[in-house]
C-alpha cells in the first residue's frame, strides 16, 4: 500500500497550510493594554502538514473510507468507548472503597499499574495583561498561539481526535451577564458568586440525577445555585473518538452569602467540589462527572480536541464579549494513546509540560500526610476534603491537587510550587552568598516534602498571580522577550505569535530551577530571585534550621575486625554471600572505590526459575527511563543531585514553625557502626530497635507471616508511644538454627507499608541495621521501599577482614595492588555505594534520594500476591511467584549452611557472574560455543542438531522455556513451507560498536549479513567509508580492501544496513546518515538501560579515535540519552530530522522491556518511527557495572507482548515494524518471538560465538584471547571466523523454523506471527516454586489489518511537505548543487519549519561524500527556524539565519558555515539577547558557528570538530566535547566543560565569577599566554565581527590589549601539548606544530 499517493483532499489540505497561513498578525502597540504573555511549548509531534499520513491505512483512499476501515472486521472493534470507559479520571476505579472512606478507613497505596498508563508531554503557555485589563484580544492571541503548537500534540489513530487541548482564563463577567439578562435572571454580584465548569454524562437521566446531587450539597453548605447554562458548541468539528466519549457540558452560577474574602469563597467553593466529587463517587454515574473548574476567579475551557478545534468548538471563545486578563493554554500529547476528556489540561491550577518520575512516591507519602495535615483555616473540615492524591489520574492532576491544597490552605503560588519542585540549590555558586534566606527556605522544606522530581514546565495561575517555572535540571526550554508596549512574552519556543522586532526590548530564557511570576493586582513582574526572596523572607527560616535541624557528624570507621573469621564466614554463609559477591563485588569496591566492571550479558535464569536459592533482591528490576523521561547523567550533572536524607518526625505542612525543622540531616544513606550508634543516642528521636528472626520451631508453614504480622504490630506501638525512629536489626551475638533472620527488604517494605495504612509513616523513619546489603542494588532496594538508611556492618566487616588478610597485605607489599588503609578500604566500599545510588537514581530521572526512597522504582519478577500485598504493594509483578511459605524455605536453605558441619571453610561460589561448572547455568556456556563453532564450521547439519539437543535438553533458563507449540492443523511436507532465503530477511545482528568489538568481526558480521540478506547493525562508533563500496578486487579468498579478512567473494560488502545513532554521537556525519538502509535510535541497551556506553580508554586506538573524531587512549563514556531526548516530543524530532536528511532509511527506535514499554511504544508509533526494536536485559555488552548487567531491564516475552497488544488495541501495529533481540539462539527461538508479534529477530552474542568468540568474558580487558573484541593487533591477528561461518548459522536457524511451521500447519512465517494460541504453558516442575502465570504472554487483544510482510515491505514513512522541497526545486540551487557552482538565495522560515538545511545536506552528502563538493550554497532564512535549524550541514553549504532559532540549531553539522543573527533593527541589545536555543551543535564534527547573540543550556555538547563563537550560554556548555574549539565572548551558566575531553575552550571572564563555575574534573583552567592561542582566538573574534557585525566583538578587537587578559582558557590533558594552549611550545617540540583547522 503506498502512503505516498495523497488524496487530493490531503493536498489542499497541505498547499493551504503554509505555516504563515496559520498565524494572525499581532496588534501592534495601540491601546492593547500591557500584555504579558507566555508560552511553553514542548510538543513536536506532526505538523499540520503531515496529520493524513498517520493512518495505517492507504491515505489515497478518501476519509471516509479510512474511517470504515477503522472500524471494518479487520480488527475488534475501537477500545470500548461508553464515556464511562474515558471519563474514569477523579474517581478511582472501586467506587466504593477509597475515595468515599471516611478518615477511618485505610488508605489505599498507589499502584505503578495505574501510574504507567498514563503518560504525557505537552506545549503550555500563558498571557497576562498587567493592567489587569480585560480584552477579547488575549484569547485570540491565546488561541493563536495554540494553533501554532498543533505539531507539539497527539492525535488519536482516527487523526482527528487530540490528545487534548484548553484555556484556563479569568470570568468573562459582562457574556454571562448578557447571557443572564435573557434568561431573565439578575446580573451577578462579581465578589460573591462562583462558576463552575462541569463535565456531565451523556444521558440526559443521569444530568439530572447528578444535578440534584449538586445542588444538594450546594444547599448544604448554604450556598445558592443562581442557574444552569449549557455551553455553547459545534460538535461538528469533534474527532470520531473523542465524540464517541463527548460529555454534555454545562456552567453552574452559584452565590456565596457568607464569606466576603476571595480566599474565604474560594475556599468554600473547593470544599463544595471535593463534597460532590466524594458523593458522586458512590453513584454509578460518578466516573462520568468531572469539575474543570470551580471558582470565582478563574473558569477552565478544555476537551479531547486538536489545538486549532478548541476556539471552534467552544462558541463562547469566538465571542467578543469574552473578555479576560490572563489566559494559559495548553496542547497534550499522551503517550498513552487512549486519551480522556478530564486529562485535557490546563488542571485548575497547573499547566504542566513534563513528567513526574516519583509520582508512585509522592502518591504514598501525600496519603501518608493526610492524617497529619491540619490547618486552622478549614475549621476542622480537613477530613471532609481528602484525599488529596489519586493513583489513577494524571501525574499533571496530582501535582495540581497538591498545589492546590497548599494554595487553598493560604500559601502563595510561588510558595508552593518552591516546595513541590525546588530548585538545585546546593553546589551552587551564588546562591548560598548572595541569597541566603532562599538557601535557608529549601533546607527548611528538604526534610518535609520530598521534591516532585522530573522534567517539568508548570504556568500556574490563582486568579490573582499568573507564573511560570522550570525543573531542576531544566529539561524542558523557556524563552521570554519583552516589548515597547510592556508585553512580555514567555515562549519555550520562538515565533508562535507574529512581531514587530524593533519593538522588542528584552529577550531571555528561564533556566534551570528559575521561576517568573506576574501580580495582576499591582501589575509587577518579578524575576526569578525577586520571586524566591519574597518567599523566602516570609519567616526566619534560617533561625528555625540553625536551632532545630541536626546534622550527624561523621564518625571514623572501626580500625579491627569485630568478629572472629570463623564467625564472619558463617554470618556470610547465612545471610547468602557467595564468594563471587565477596571477591568481586565487596573486595573490588574496597580496593577501588567504585563498582566493578564486567561484560556480555545476564545469560543465567530468572531468581524464580533458577534452581539455586538467591536473595530476595534478586527478584527485583530497577525501573529506568525511556523516552517519556529522560534518564539524567550522574557522572558529569552531578550538580543537580543529592543522597541527602533527613530522619525523624514530618510535621504538618500547612502550618510553618520551628517545630517541623526539628530532625537529623544525613549527608547520605550509609551508615557505618559509629553513626548508627549516634543515631541510637538521639534523645530526640526516641529510637526504638526491633529485631527481625522468625522462629521455626513449629515447622515452617506460616511462620514468617506472624513474624511480619507481629513485627508491624511493634512498630504501630513504638510510633504511637513517640519513637521518631524505627530500627530494623538483624544482628544478634549468637545465630540459632531455628531463628533465621527475615529478608531484612520484606521487613522493611512490610512495615513501611503498614505504617502508611495506619497513617503513623510521616512519625517515624525506619532505618535497616542489617547483614544481608552490600551491593548498590541491594541499596537501592532498601531505600526504595522505605528505608532512610542502612547500616551494612556485615559487609564493612568484610571489607575489613580482606584488609588485614595475609594475602591482601602481601599483595600491597609487593606492589601488586595499590596500598589501602583499613578505614580507607571502608570509605572506598561506602564511596562505591554512594556513586552507584546516584547510577540508579539518574536512571529513572530523578535527581534526590528523598525523593527516590519509598518511590518503589522497580518492578517485580517471581514474587506471588499475597508477599506483593504485604511488603511491596503497588508494584508491578505480572507472572506471579514464590509464596511467603516458598520464600521462608529459600531464606532457610542460606540460613541452613552456618550450622551444617559438613560445610565447606570457605564460602560457595554459586557462579551467577562468572560461568563455572558445578555453578548456575549460563545460557551462554563454553560446551554450547564449541558445538556451534563445529557446526558451522564444518558446514554439518548433524553437528547443528547436537547442538539444537544440547539447547532443548538445557535446564529451564528463559520464560519462554515455560511454553511450548501447539496447533490443531494437520503437519505439512517441509518443501510446501517458504524458503530459508526468505526468512533470513528478517534477521539482524544486534548494535556492537566497532571498538567493543574487532574490525576483523565487525566486518565479518556485515559481510555475512548482506550475502543472506538480512541487517548487520553499526553500534554507536560511527563507520569506515571504505565499506560502503562492493569489494571487486577479491582473489583466493583476500581482499587488499579488506586485507584483514579471509573467506571474501567478490561482490561483498562491508557495509552495515542499520546505522546506529545512539542520539546522535560519534562518528555520525552527513555521509554515515545517507549511506544506511535504516537508522537506529538507541534510547537504551538490554544490557544496562538507563545508562550510557563505555568504551575502556586502552580499547581506543588510532583507528578507532579517527572513526569516533576523538583521542587515542581516552577513554569514551557516552552518557544516557538526555542531551537531544528529554521526552517524547525530542525524539519525535530526533526521528524527523532523520527522515529529513535520508527520507530512504527508516528510522527504529530501540527500546529494553519494562512495565509501561505499551504506553512509551505507542507514542514512538506516534513520533512517526517505522521500527520499533524491544530487547531484553539479558542483551550484551562490551563494558558495564555489575549491578546494571544483573539488574535492570525485563524479559522480551513480556515487553514483546505488552508492546504488541498496545499497538494492536491503539490501532497504531500497522504503522511500524516490531523487532526483538535478547538471547537468541535457535529457530525455536525465533517462533516463539513470532507467535508474540515480532515480524524481526535480532541475534547479538550468538552471532559473535558463531565468528569464533570463546566466551571468555573478559571484553572489558581488551585481552580477549581470540581477537573478537579486542584493539591489540596481535589478538586480532588470532581471529579465526570467516562471513560463511555466520551465513550457514543463520540458515541453519531459518531451516530450523521451517521445519517447526511444517510441523505445525503452517506455510510462511506471517501466518503465525501474533498468533498466541499457538503457545500453551509446559508441563514442567520447577524447583523453587509452582505458582508462576504466564497467562498474559499466551493472551491475545486481536491481529493487525495487514500481515507481517505488508507492515515491513511499507514505504518509509515521510514528514510530508516539507520548506526544504522548495529550496531543492529552486532551478538555480539544483544546478549549483548537480555541477558544483555558487548560488546565493534568499527564503522565509517559520516555527513550523524544522531540521531546515538536513534534506538538502543529504542530498549534497549522497552526492559528494563529506568533503568533495565544490560549489558553494549560500542561502539566508528570514523568521524563527524550527528546532533543528542546520542540522547535519556539508562543507560548501553556508546558511545565515537573520531572527532567531530554536533548540538542536547546528546539530551534527560536518563542515559549511552558519551564521545567525537578529534583524537589523532590533529594540534591545543583541548580546544580552537569547536567539538560539538550547543543545547547539550537538555532535558536531566540523564546520563554523558564529552566533551574535546568547544560547540555552549544553551549548556544544558533544561536539567534535566544530568551531563556535557565541555571546553567551546557559548551563554545561561543552560538555563531553572532544574537538573543535569553543569561544564565549559573554557569560556562561555552571557545569562548564564537565567530561571535556578534547578541543579548546575560550571564556571572557569580565567580573571573575568564572572559576567557580567550571567543571574541574578533567580540564585546567589558564589565561591565553600561548601566541598561536591568541592568534587563534583574535582571528575567530575578527570573523564573527565580519559575519554578524557584533558591537561586543568589535570592541573586544578595538581594545584588544585590555580584553585579551580577561580571556581564560580551557584545557583537556589531550591538548596540553598543542601550540595553541603550551606557550613554550617552540622549546618543546618544534618539529610537529600543527594548527587546530581554523
Amino acid at each position: 500500500m503506498a502512503l505516498q499517493s495523497a488524496s487530493p483532499g490531503a493536498q489542499l489540505l497541505h498547499s493551504t497550510a503554509r505555516p504563515s497561513s496559520v498565524l494572525v498578525p499581532h496588534r501592534g502597540g495601540g491601546g492593547s493594554g500591557d500584555i504579558f504573555s507566555v508560552d511553553f511549548v514542548g510538543l513536536y509531534c506532526k505538523s499540520k502538514r503531515t496529520r493524513r499520513r498517520l493512518l495505517g491505512a492507504s491515505s489515497s483512499a478518501s476519509s471516509s473510507r479510512s474511517l470504515s476501515g477503522l472500524l471494518s472486521a479487520g480488527r475488534p472493534a475501537p477500545p470500548p468507548s461508553p464515556a464511562k470507559a474515558v471519563l474514569d479520571l477523579e474517581r478511582t476505579g472501586q467506587p466504593l472503597r477509597e475515595s468515599s472512606r471516611q478518615s477511618g478507613d485505610k488508605p489505599q497505596v498507589a499502584q505503578l499499574e495505574d501510574i504507567i498508563a498514563e503518560r504525557g508531554a505537552c506545549g503550555v503557555g500563558f498571557i497576562a495583561n498587567l493592567e489587569n485589563k480585560a480584552s477579547h484580544q488575549i484569547i485570540k492571541d491565546a488561541l493563536t498561539a495554540l494553533g501554532c503548537m498543533e505539531h507539539r500534540g497527539g492525535c488519536g489513530a482516527d487523526n482527528d481526535s487530540g490528545d487534548g487541548s484548553g484555556v484556563m482564563t479569568s470570568i468573562p463577567w459582562s457574556l454571562f451577564d448578557d447571557w443572564a439578562s435573557k434568561q431573565g435572571i439578575a446580573s451577578f454580584d462579581k465578589s460573591h458568586t462562583g462558576v463552575g465548569m462541569f463535565f456531565f454524562p451523556r444521558d440526559s437521566g443521569l444530568v439530572s440525577e447528578a444535578k440534584k446531587v449538586i445542588v444538594n450539597i450546594f444547599r448544604q453548605e448554604g450556598l445558592e445555585v443562581l442557574g444552569w447554562r449549557p455551553v455553547p458548541v459545534d460538535s461538528s468539528v469533534v474527532g470520531f473518538y473523542a465524540k464517541e466519549t463527548m460529555p454534555d457540558i454545562q456552567q453552574v452560577f452559584v452565590r456565596v452569602v457568607k464569606e466576603d474574602s476571595v480566599d474565604d469563597i474560594e475556599r468554600e467553593l473547593y470544599i463544595c467540589r471535593k463534597l460532590i466529587e466524594k458523593v458522586a463517587s458512590t453513584e454509578n454515574w460518578g466516573s462520568e462527572l468531572y469539575v474543570c473548574s470551580l471558582s470565582n476567579q478563574t473558569l477552565v475551557y478544555k476537551g479531547m480536541l486538536r489545538s486549532q478545534v478548541l476556539g471552534l468548538f467552544y462558541l463562547d471563545l469566538q465571542n467578543d464579549q469574552y473578555a479576560s486578563s490572563f489566559a494559559i493554554y495548553h496542547r497534550r500529547y499522551s503517550t498513552n494513546t487512549s486519551p480522556r476528556w478530564p486529562l485535557a489540561q490546563p488542571m485548575r491550577f497547573l499547566g504542566h509540560n513534563g513528567e513526574i518520575n516519583t509520582i508512585q512516591g509522592n502518591l504514598n507519602w501525600m496519603q501518608s500526610r493526610e492524617t497529619s495535615l491540619k490547618s486552622p483555616v478549614w475549621h476542622g473540615r480537613e477530613n471532609e476534603i481528602r484525599p488529596f492524591g489519586n493513583p489513577k489520574a494524571s501525574d499533571s492532576a496530582n501535582l495540581d491537587s497538591a498545589a492546590e491544597l497548599l494554595i487553598r490552605s493560604g500559601r502563595a503560588p510561588e510558595e508552593a510550587l518552591m516546595v513541590l519542585v525546588p530548585e538545585a540549590y546546593k553546589n551552587h555558586p551564588t546562591l548560598s552568598i548572595k541569597y541566603p534566606e532562599v538557601f535557608d527556605f529549601y533546607e527548611y522544606y528538604k526534610g518535609q516534602m520530598e521534591a516532585w522530581d522530573g522534567p517539568a514546565l508548570l504556568l500556574f495561575s490563582d486568579g490573582k498571580t499568573v507564573g511560570a517555572c522550570l525543573d531542576r535540571n531544566g529539561l524542558r526550554p523557556a524563552r521570554y522577550w519583552r516589548t515597547k508596549d510592556n508585553v512580555v512574552y514567555v515562549a519555550s519556543e520562538v515565533g508562535v505569535l507574529p512581531m514587530d522586532e524593533s519593538k522588542v526590548i528584552m529577550k531571555g530564557r528561564l533556566g534551570p530551577g528559575m521561576m517568573i511570576s506576574v501580580d495582576l493586582t499591582s501589575g509587577q513582574v518579578y524575576e526569578n530571585t525577586d520571586v524566591k526572596k519574597r518567599v523566602a523572607l516570609s519567616n526566619p527560616y534560617g533561625k528555625w534550621v540553625a536551632e532545630n535541624m541536626r546534622k550527624l557528624k561523621p564518625v571514623n570507621f572501626q580500625s579491627t575486625t569485630t568478629m572472629e573469621n570463623e564467625s564472619i564466614l558463617r554470618h556470610q554463609q547465612a545471610f547468602g554471600y557467595s564468594s563471587e559477591d565477596v571477591q568481586m563485588i565487596i573486595e573490588t569496591m574496597a580496593a577501588q572505590g567504585k563498582e566493578p566492571t564486567f561484560c556480555m550479558g545476564d545469560d543465567i535464569p530468572l531468581a524464580v526459575i533458577s534452581q539455586k536459592p538467591h536473595m530476595l533482591y534478586d527478584y527485583f528490576k530497577q525501573r529506568f527511563a525511556q523516552v517519556t523521561n529522560p534518564a539524567i547523567d550522574p557522572l558529569r550533572e552531578g550538580l543537580v543531585m543529592s543522597l541527602e536524607v533527613n530522619i525523624g518526625k514530618r510535621g504538618n505542612i500547612l502550618e510553618v514553625g520551628p517545630e517541623n525543622a526539628s530532625q537529623v540531616s544525613l549527608s547520605s544513606p550509609v551508615l557505618n557502626e559509629g553513626e548508627l550508634e549516634e543515631l541510637l543516642q538521639d534523645p530526640k528521636l526516641k529510637p526504638h530497635v526491633l529485631r527481625t528472626f522468625f522462629d521455626i520451631r513449629k515447622g515452617i508453614e506460616g511462620s514468617l507471616e506472624k513474624t511480619l504480622n507481629r513485627l508491624c504490630e511493634a512498630a504501630d506501638e513504638a510510633v504511637r508511644n513517640g519513637s521518631q525512629l524505627l530500627v530494623l536489626s538483624d544482628r544478634s551475638d549468637e545465630l540459632e538454627p531455628t531463628r533465621p533472620a527475615v529478608p531484612i527488604l520484606l521487613a522493611v517494605g512490610a512495615v513501611h507499608q503498614h505504617l502508611i495504612e495506619n497513617g503513623l509513616r510521616m512519625s517515624a523513619s525506619i532505618v535497616a541495621d542489617t547483614a544481608q546489603c552490600f551491593s548498590t542494588h541491594q541499596f537501592a532496594c532498601l531505600i526504595g521501599y522505605g528505608a532512610s538508611a542502612v547500616c551494612p556492618y556485615l559487609a564493612l566487616e568484610t571489607c575489613r577482614q580482606w584488609r588485614l588478610s595475609t594475602k591482601t597485605v602481601n599483595l600491597m607489599r609487593n606492589g601488586k595492588m595499590p596500598t589501602v588503609t583499613i578505614e580507607q578500604a571502608q570509605k572506598n566500599f561506602c564511596k562505591a555505594v554512594k556513586s552507584g545510588l546516584l547510577k540508579i537514581l539518574s536512571k529513572m530521572g530523578i535527581s534526590l534520594l528523598s525523593s527516590y526512597c519509598g518511590a518503589q522504582i522497580f518492578e517485580i519478577y517471581g514474587l506471588g500476591r499475597d508477599v506483593v500485598n504485604l511488603s511491596f504493594r503497588g508494584s508491578v509483578s505480572v507472572i506471579g511467584g514464590l509464596t511467603l511459605n516458598e520464600l521462608a524455605r529459600e531464606t532457610l536453605s542460606f540460613w541452613v549452611k552456618a550450622f551444617s558441619e559438613d560445610t565447606a571453610k570457605r564460602l560457595e561460589n554459586f557462579g551467577f557472574i562468572q560461568f563455572r561448572p558445578g555453578g548456575e547455568y549460563h545460557g551462554n556456556n563454553p560446551e554450547m560455543s564449541k558445538l556451534l563453532h563445529k557446526a558451522v564450521r564444518q558446514k554439518s547439519l548433524s553437528a547443528f542438531s547436537i547442538y539444537q539437543q544440547h539447547l532443548a535438553n538445557r535446564p529451564v533458563n528463559v520464560l519462554r522455556d515455560l511454553l511450548e507449540f501447539t496447533s490443531n492443523r494437520a503437519p505439512i511436507p517441509v518443501g510446501r513451507v517458504e524458503p530459508a532465503t526468505s526468512i533470513v530477511e528478517r534477521f539482524c545482528t544486534g548494535g556492537m560498536s566497532l571498538g567493543a568489538i574487532s574490525r576483523e568481526t565487525h566486518e565479518a558480521i556485515a559481510i555475512a549479513m548482506n550475502r543472506l540478506g538480512g541487517k548487520s547493525n553499526s553500534g554507536e562508533g560511527g563507520e569506515d567509508p571504505i565499506r560502503w563500496s562492493p569489494l571487486t578486487d577479491v582473489v583466493d579468498g583476500y581482499s587488499p580492501t579488506l586485507p584483514h579478512l579471509k573467506g571474501l567473494q567478490n561482490g561483498d560488502t562491508a557495509t552495515s544496513a542499520i546505522k546506529q545513532v545512539a542520539s546522535g554521537r560519534f562518528g555520525v556525519t552527513p555521509t554515515f546518515l545517507v549511506n544506511a538502509d535504516q537508522l537506529e535510535i538507541k534510547i537504551a541497551q538490554g544490557a544496562k538501560p538507563g545508562e550510557g556506553g563505555q568504551l575502556p580508554g586502552k580499547k581506543v586506538s588510532a583507528y578507532i579515535a579517527r572513526l569516533r573524531n576523538s583521542k587515542p587512549g581516552v577513554p569514551l563514556i557516552s552518557p544516557p540519552p538526555h542531551h537531544d531526548i528529554y521526552s517524547i516530543e525530542d525524539l519525535a524530532q530526533l526521528i524527523y530530522d532523520l527522515h529529513q536528511v535520508n527520507p530512504k532509511a527508516k528510522v527504529s527506535v530501540k527500546l529494553v522491556a519494562e512495565a509501561g514499554i505499551g504506553t512509551v511504544a505507542s507514542g514512538v508509533a506516534k513520533g512517526n518511527a517505522d521500527v520499533i526494536q524491544i530487547s531484553g536485559h539479558d542483551g550484551g555488552t562490551g563494558a558495564s557495572p555489575v549491578s546494571s548487567i544483573k539488574h535492570a531491564g525485563g524479559p522480551w516475552e513480556l515487553g514483546l507482548t505488552e508492546t504488541n497488544q498496545t499497538l494492536i488495541a491503539n490501532g497504531l501495529r500497522e504503522r511500524v515494524i516490531l523487532r526483538v533481540d535478547g538471547g537468541f539462539k535457535s529457530g525455536f527461538d525465533v517462533l516463539m518471538a513470532a507467535a508474540m508479534g515480532a515480524d524481526e529477530y535480532g541475534f547479538g552474542s550468538v552471532a559473535m560465538i558463531a565468528t569464533g568468540c570463546v566466551m571468555a568474558r573478559i571484553c572489558h580487558t581488551n585481552n580477549c584471547p581470540v581477537g573478537v573484541a579486542s584493539q591489540r593487533e596481535e589478538l586480532r591477528a588470532r581471529f579465526p571466523g570467516v562471513p560463511g561461518d555466520l551465513v550457514n548459522f543463520f540458515l541453519y536457524v531459518a531451516e530450523e523454523v521451517r521445519g517447526m511451521l511444517a510441523q505445525l500447519g503452517y506455510e510462511k512465517l506471517d501466518d503465525v506471527i501474533g498468533r498466541t494460541e499457538l503457545l500453551k504453558p509446559r508441563d514442567i516442575s520447577l524447583v523453587k516454586t509452582q505458582h508462576l502465570d504466564l497467562s498474559y504472554i499466551v493472551s491475545s487483544v486481536g491481529l493487525p489489518k495487514w500481515s507481517s510482510s505488508e507492515i515491513r515491505n511499507q514505504e518509509v514513512h515521510t514528514n510530508g511537505p516539507v520548506l526544504e522541497d522548495v529550496v531543492l526545486a529552486d532551478p538555480e540551487i539544483s544546478d549549483a548543487i548537480e555541477n558544483e557552482k555558487v548560488v546565493s538565495k534568499t527564503f522565509s522560515i517559520n516555527n513550523v519549519d524544522r531540521a531546515v538545511c538536513g534534506r538538502v545536506a543529504g542530498v549534497v552528502a549522497k552526492k559528494y561524500g563529506d568533503t568533495g563538493f565544490a560549489g558553494q550554497l549560500n542561502i539566508t532564512f528570514l523568521g524563527s527556524a524550527g528546532q533543528s535549524f542546520a542540522c547535519f550541514l556539508t562543507p560548501g553549504m553556508n546558511i545565515r539565519l537573520v531572527g532567531e532559532a530554536n533548540d538542536y540549531v547546528g546539530k551534527g553539522m560536518a563542515g559549511g558555515e552558519l551564521v545567525v543573527t537578529p534583524v537589523e533593527n532590533i529594540g534591545c541589545c543583541p548580546e544580552d539577547a537569547t536567539i538560539v536555543g538550547n543543545t547547539c551543535l550537538y555532535g558536531a564534527t566540523g564546520g563554523q558557528v558564529f552566533v551574535r547573540g546568547k544560547a540555552g543550556e549544553r551549548f556544544a555538547v558533544r561536539n567534535s570538530l566544530a568551531q563556535a563563537v557565541v555571546e553567551g550560554t546557559g548551563d554545561h556548555s561543552c560538555e563531553y566535547m572532544t574537538g573543535g574549539c569553543v569561544v564565549v565572548l559573554g557569560k556562561v551558566g555552571r557545569n562548564v566543560a564537565a567530561g571535556m575531553t578534547g578541543g579548546l575552550a575560550y571564556i571572557l571572564d569580565e567580573d571573575d565569577t568564572l572559576i567557580p563555575k567550571v567543571n574541574r574534573e578533567i580540564v585546567k583552567i589558564q589565561r591565553v599566554k600561548a601566541p598561536v592561542g591568541q592568534m587563534q582566538l583574535k582571528s575567530l573574534i575578527e570573523a564573527h565581527v565580519e559575519k554578524t557585525g557584533s558591537g561586543k566583538g568589535l570592541a573586544i578587537l578595538k581594545e584588544w590589549d585590555k580584553y585579551l587578559p580577561l580571556f581564560w582558557q580551557l584545557v583537556p590533558p589531550s591538548e596540553e601539548d598543542t601550540p595553541e594552549a603550551c606557550a613554550e611550545y617552540e622549546a618543546t617540540g618544534a618539529g610537529q606544530v600543527t594548527l587546530q583547522s581554523a
